[in-house]
């Protein structure tokens, strides 16, 4: 070993030993600087909610006061007595506190029936929706075909159109044509495509390997066993939400269940929910407290499905966000 060398050995020693103890750090003009490293991180994240300063902390509130209060007005107004449309009833007398709304909306539409029809409508619109959003997602993803690119383009043009407009084609085919009035089938078929979710399967299939699929039909796979396989492991949480994203939509629709059906076994409950309203409520004795009960139970499903999933459904989409 030259003379530079064993002179540089000690120098480097105590300059690691120096490092070590000293911790993570670097020199900049003499001067070292602490916290650079991944252990800084916790505590910035902690000094950033210390700065928000109450400032931020009442703008929080509010946005959650303004966001919260119709939930709170709905379920308060729901135990009223009699009925106070007035600002003061947000803070209704205890002695006006009752539960009898709930029996007397349970009383004339059948809350129970109502929600079964509801999870039956929707359960079977998420049913089609994620079996037919991964089969078309992954053809439009992994498959090659002639026509791929239309197919694709029509699918976003679909998305431009209003429902509404195909209310009167859908209804002559279903009802005259197809015979399915009164039929919860009649009410899921137009709502078993959904493009959104097409759209969702597509682009978390997209970012997959290609590699996978390439060796599995190599391998004599067929394209249903690599799907079933290979690729719906991988994209379960684009199957979650795809199912958050579909349940609000046929679980409060109200026009196309109220055009199909007239037998009120199979309505869903926002349907009689607004037969309440238009032909029972005007009897009724206090009809705001029964609509606003009714109003709770319909929406108790929906707000209990996100708090269970929200977790999973904030990773998810900061997931997508993030990918590719």
């Amino acid at each position: 070993m030259s003379t530079l060398n064993k002179a540089a050995a000690p120098n480097d020693k105590n300059h690691g030993s120096n490092s070590a103890g000293r911790g993570p750090g670097r020199l900049l003009g003499g001067r070292r600087t602490e916290g650079s490293g991944k252990g800084s991180e916790p505590a910035s994240g902690v000094e950033k909610r210390r700065n928000l300063g109450a400032g931020g902390f009442v703008l929080l509130a509010v946005g959650a006061f303004v966001f919260l209060f119709p939930f709170y007005y709905m379920f308060i107004g729901s135990l009223q007595t009699s009925p106070d449309t007035s600002v003061a009833g947000a803070f209704p007398n205890p002695a006006n506190i009752t539960g009898e709304n709930y029996s007397n909306i349970n009383n004339s539409i059948n809350l129970l029936q109502g929600l079964v029809n509801s999870g039956i409508f929707t359960g079977g619109v998420i049913f089609f929706t994620v079996v037919f959003g991964l089969l078309v997602g992954y053809a439009l993803a992994q498959m090659q075909f002639r026509g791929k690119g239309l197919v694709f383009g029509m699918m976003l043009l679909v998305q431009m159109i209003p429902f509404q407009l195909l209310l009167i084609p859908l209804y002559v085919m279903i009802v005259r044509d197809y015979g399915l009035a009164d039929t919860y089938l009649g009410m899921i078929l137009p709502f078993a495509i959904n493009s959104t979710a097409v759209f969702v399967f597509r682009q978390y299939f997209m970012q997959l390997p290609s590699t996978l699929f390439e060796a599995a039909r190599i391998d004599g796979a067929s394209e249903l066993r690599i799907l079933w396989q290979i690729a719906i492991p991988l994209v379960k949480p684009a199957i979650v939400t795809a199912i958050l994203l579909t349940f609000i939509g046929p679980w409060n629709e109200f026009l196309w269940p109220f055009l199909v059906t007239k037998d009120q076994s199979i309505q869903p409950l926002a349907v009689s929910l607004a037969n309440y309203i238009s032909n029972i409520a005007a009897t009724a004795s206090n009809p705001f407290g029964a609509i606003l009960a009714g109003a709770c139970v319909l929406a108790a499903p929906a707000v209990a499905l996100f708090i269970f999933f929200q977790r999973q459904f904030i990773s998810t989409n900061i997931g997508s966000s993030v990918k590719g």
